[in-house]
């Protein structure tokens, strides 16, 4: 028999019996939406199924027994890296981006290689798909060359039938592709719709959560590049990445934005290839141009995406506005800070440039959002309008206060060893950040004032 339906305005929490165009209570329009009245006792509900078989006991946390291996690896060094260490058993993560960027071939090709196994010894796998057919699977998993004789595979987008599947396969690992096309029978509106979105998650989760099996959940995004649905489904999972790139380029970026069993805004680089996603291990190789012969306006950073130094080159062009209003652009930073810095360029360095234009790029796509990158971009700046190019051994980091001091970043130490890994040789680097001990075939100049930085270059 249908649960009962009710309506809930998510401005105010307040409950209504039918649909209406605006909330009786709080006077806010078009917040209303369907969810399931919780009458009776939560275990009568379908909703509150168990899947487990045991019933809920409060236990001892000293009583709770915990596997020798509570990760395993996925098959792709650079998921394992984002994951925290590989993929943990009863999480649950969801993963976003935009269409065609690889989401489904990333999960299919992970799924593939961690089931396949010698007579069957591997984990368990199930990829449930409500957009595709199983012909469609079938021809990209051979087309990629994966091993997926151990697969299983279910085309379904209700989620009771979904999760009784799961009962009967008991797998591992289950990826859900994707939570758009999803629906639950509790339910009168549309797939897709936030509502259906909610409910289904949250069956799926309860489930992953009480039986030990590891889910991926698809999700699609907005045009303002953020996941579709209730912002509630990314507080429902232990792990949201994002994954990012230019859809006709060839790397792709994966980037954890929360992360329960992990460090946040790690990074994951990918290679796509005509065999499907390839993992790279130097990503620095790749954000890096290695010009031929010194250039203006260049210069190479090192930031720190989660645990991982990663050297980028910030490339800015500076030229003369016959504009009212000077431009200023920035592509992977952030603009605001990049006028806060040229007005402390100007107050502190005495160098104005406020008739020019002033754009800044990092190159590769890639998205820096520290504050290690303000140094670099004055460095930039500054070769770019005097025309002289920077020396291309030279890496440069820092933070720039309002007062022109240069503040210090963390690891510092370990950026300058990343830096002298990939043959950079001179640095400039805030005086705090500089190394109790000399980093062999590496100057390291320590700066505390902008006034020292505009001196030594």
């Amino acid at each position: 028999m249908r649960a009962r339906t009710q309506f809930t305005c998510s401005a105010c929490g307040a409950v209504h019996p039918k649909w209406s165009g605006q909330c009786a209570d709080c006077g806010a329009w078009n917040t209303l939406e369907e969810t399931v009245a919780q009458g009776g006792t939560a275990e009568a509900s379908p909703r509150f199924a168990g899947y487990s078989g045991e019933a809920a006991t409060v236990r001892r946390l000293g009583d709770v027994v915990v596997q020798a291996e509570p990760r395993s690896s996925t098959g792709l060094s650079e998921l394992d890296r984002v994951l925290g260490g590989g993929l943990v058993h009863g999480s649950v993560v969801l993963i976003g981006g935009d269409p065609g960027i690889g989401k489904s071939t990333l999960l299919l090709q992970s799924l593939a290689v961690m089931t396949a196994g010698d007579s069957g010894s591997g984990p368990r796998g199930l990829y449930v798909t409500g957009e595709e057919s199983p012909q469609q699977v079938s021809l990209r998993a051979r087309r990629l060359d994966l091993p997926y004789e151990d697969l299983s595979l279910l085309t379904e987008t209700c989620a009771e039938r979904i999760i009784r599947h799961a009962q009967q396969a008991e797998p591992d690992i289950m990826v859900v592709d994707s939570i758009q096309t999803l629906y639950t029978e509790q339910l009168q509106s549309a797939p897709g719709s936030v509502a259906q979105v909610r409910e289904s998650a949250a069956q799926l989760v309860r489930f992953a959560k009480q039986t030990g099996t590891a889910l991926f959940i698809v999700g699609h995004v907005t045009k303002e590049g953020q996941l579709a649905g209730p912002r509630v489904l990314e507080h429902m999972v232990d792990t949201v990445l994002y994954f990012e790139g230019d859809p006709g380029g060839r790397y792709r970026v994966l980037r954890a934005v929360k992360n329960r069993f992990g460090a946040v805004n790690e990074l994951g680089v990918f290679a796509m290839l005509d065999t499907g996603l390839r993992p790279v291990s130097n990503p620095s190789a790749i954000f890096l141009s290695r010009h031929e012969e010194p250039v203006a306006g260049s210069v190479v950073m090192v930031t720190r995406e989660g645990t991982r130094p990663l050297l980028v080159e910030v490339q800015a062009l500076v030229a003369e506005s016959h504009a009212a209003q000077p431009r200023r652009i920035t592509v992977g930073l952030e603009q605001n800070r990049l006028t806060m810095l040229l007005a402390v360029l100007h107050r502190h360095g005495g160098i104005a440039l406020f008739d020019q234009d002033v754009f800044i790029n990092v190159v590769g796509g890639v998205r820096v959002t520290e504050t290690a990158a303000d140094l670099p971009m004055l460095a930039a700046a500054l070769s770019s309008f005097r025309d002289r190019p920077l020396p291309q051994d030279l890496v440069v980091f820092g933070e720039v206060g309002l007062a022109g001091e240069i503040r210090p970043v963390p690891n510092g130490e370990e950026r300058l060893r990343e830096a002298a890994k990939h043959g950079y040789t001179r640095a400039i680097v805030p005086a705090a950040n500089a190394p109790r001990k000399a980093i062999k075939g590496m100057e390291v100049t320590a700066v505390s004032r902008l006034a020292q930085v505009l001196d030594v270059l």
